[in-house]
């Protein structure tokens, strides 16, 4: 098996990292610098025309946008290793929530990181393509994200009334999401404020190997 695994720190690539980490497989790690201009390198450009990691590349199969990843590898090394459900409901609520994830709240993240200080805590750093000058950030625009985010967190807060994790039981679009929720506090968006989602955090941070993963 031959899988390479396309990795910037502090990146959404985080998301893949962990859902490798949770899953164990062995990867061929390429590290990208994205404020070096790595992602937009013609060669890396090839790989991913988007510029953007995550990207894994699985026995010669390129895959890009870290929900598909996220599902591929939950298809593909998941089910054996009880933690991606089998094709059928419990399938269809993990695939539904990782894909959520990134076209509902990670969208709403990525526009509030997007006006974040450069180098703070969560900011988009200044290689990416989502990058926005200083000059042109605004607090409509900051507002509006923190808005958007808010209403995610209570959707989240909400599914996680009567249950321990997305789909009953702990699966990688839990890991998916966890990252996720570390990038929107670490931009000071205040959790506890979401009992249920802070519990659910804890859960999952006790999980082994997302504790070795974020303790180094």
């Amino acid at each position: 098996m031959s899988l390479i695994f396309y990795h910037a720190p502090m990146s959404t690539s985080s998301l893949t990292e962990a859902v490798i980490a949770e899953l164990g497989i062995a990867v061929d790690v390429v590290k990208m610098d994205i404020d070096a201009g790595d992602t937009q390198a013609p060669e890396f450009l090839k790989i991913n025309p988007n510029g953007r990691v995550p990207v894994i590349v699985h026995n010669g199969e390129t895959i890009w946008e870290s929900a598909a990843i996220t599902m591929y590898l939950g298809e593909t090394f998941g089910v054996a290793a009880g933690l991606y459900p089998p094709s059928g409901p419990q399938r269809a609520a993990a695939m539904k929530w990782i894909v959520w994830t990134n076209t509902s709240l990670a969208e709403a993240a990525g526009r509030l990181s997007a006006m974040q200080m450069t180098g703070s805590d969560g900011a988009v750093q200044e290689g990416s393509v989502d990058f926005i000058p200083a000059e042109l950030r605004n607090q409509a625009a900051l507002d509006k994200a923190k808005s958007d985010i808010a209403a995610g967190l209570n959707i989240l807060d909400a599914a996680l009334l009567d249950q321990p994790y997305l789909a009953g039981d702990y699966t990688i679009a839990d890991t998916h999401l966890w990252v996720l929720a570390g990038w929107i506090a670490s931009m000071d968006i205040d959790l506890s404020a979401y009992p249920n989602l802070s519990d659910w955090i804890q859960r999952c941070a006790e999980r082994p190997a997302l504790a070795r993963l974020f303790s180094d």
